[in-house]
Formats: C-alpha cells, structure tokens, sequence
C-alpha cells in the first residue's frame, strides 16, 4: 500500500494554477523548489524572483503556472489536505469500529500524514508549510471571492469526513463540522506554538501531550467514551 501511495498523484482544484504544474518538467521543478523554498525562507522572504534564479528560468516562465506566491501557498495547502484524505481512508479502511477510526482521524490532524512518502511533492515539507504558512494563505481580502471559485475543496473533503465520523458516532451532536474545524485548525497552531510561542501551551506541549489534549477535547464534547 505505501508503494501505491508513494505513486499517487493527488488533485487539486483547477483554479489553484494557471497551468497544471506537473504537466512539465519546468512545473515539477517550480513546486517542488518552491516548497523547500518556502519551508526553508517563509512566506515574508520567499519571492518568485528569488525561486526563478534557483531553477534557472525567467521570472516571467513562473507566472504561467501560478498567478503569484499567495497562489503557490494555496496549492501547497490544497495538496496537503488531499493527501490527509487519503491517509484517513487508506488507515481507516476495513475498520469497522467508530471508535477506532476516532482515534485515527485524531492522530493524524495533530501528527500529520501516517504515510510520509510521495514522489510528486514530500509530505512532510508541505506539512511543515501548513503549519507555519498556511493562515497567511487565506486570511485575506481575496478570501471571499477565492472560496467561490472552490479553491479551498480539498480541506472542505477533508473536514467532511471528519464531521461525517463525529456524527455517526453521536448523531444528535449538533456542532459537528464547527467541531471538526476548530480542531484541525486549533491543531495547526498548537504545532506551531509549541516551537515558538511556548508561553501559549503547558510546558511546550509535545506531539504526545498536544494528541491527549485533542483526544480528551473531541471525546468529551460528543459524549464519547470508549
């Protein structure tokens, strides 16, 4: 199965890019450079004249896979979202008890993908982006007139199946997907308060500690015990 993932090309919505980037090799590289560039730089230093003189091309050549670096980040956090969908299915995949797929679809928001290969782009790169980058994608004033164009799909999946999980397991819970949402965002900023506003958390939570916290939180706001 890790073979077959590690093969899986994920899709995006077509709105993301102007051209699909993995259609050319100039498209590979520009992703999967960008990606380590904006992991390694952030959003604030990463440009795309800095990416063209990484990969040996005009600045010019980028702009006709992506409309600019905000776009790039949306791509990276739509790949994201659509590779955790397919980790929840592949993981949860036969199990038939609720309480186990629960407790899977919590670990892997706080922990990240359980399969962390793929030849297309690194998971955990992109991880990384998501975590420190990815509230700089969409906290803007675009946001409305992007969430219309149906750019935002992959986490609307993702949460979905998250919701969906937290219904069958208490269907007269009535918040749902505002639940499964103030998780899978929550999650995304304990990780990264953890490394750098420690004053935020106890003691620096842990991946351990920050997945207790999660499993504790979900559990009892549905009235779930195993």
């Amino acid at each position: 199965m890790e073979n077959l993932l590690n093969n899986l090309r994920m899709e995006v919505h077509e709105n993301l890019y102007l051209k699909e980037p993995f259609s050319s090799e100039l498209g590979t590289s520009i992703v999967k450079e960008g990606a380590h560039m904006i992991e390694e730089l952030g959003m604030e230093h990463f440009t795309f004249k800095k990416l063209a003189q990484k990969i040996g091309v005009t600045e010019a050549a980028l702009y006709r896979y992506f409309e600019n670096k905000q776009m790039l980040l949306l791509y990276f956090t739509a790949w994201y979202w659509a590779w955790m969908e397919v980790n929840f299915v592949y993981t949860t995949a036969n199990i038939p008890a609720r309480g186990e797929r629960l407790d899977i679809a919590i670990r892997l928001i706080v922990n990240g993908p359980v399969f962390p290969k793929n030849i297309y782009l690194d998971p955990i790169v992109i991880r990384n982006i998501v975590v420190n980058e990815s509230l700089k994608g969409y906290l803007t004033k675009m946001v409305d007139s992007q969430h219309e164009s149906g750019i935002f799909s992959q986490v609307y999946k993702f949460g979905y199946r998250i919701s969906e999980l937290i219904s069958e397991i208490n269907p007269s819970y009535a918040f749902p997907t505002t639940l499964a949402y103030t998780v899978i965002e929550s999650s995304l900023l304990h990780s990264f308060n953890s490394k750098h506003l420690p004053g935020m958390t106890e003691q620096a939570l842990d991946s351990n500690s920050r997945l207790q916290f999660f499993e504790n939180l979900i559990k009892k706001t549905i009235s779930y015990e195993e």
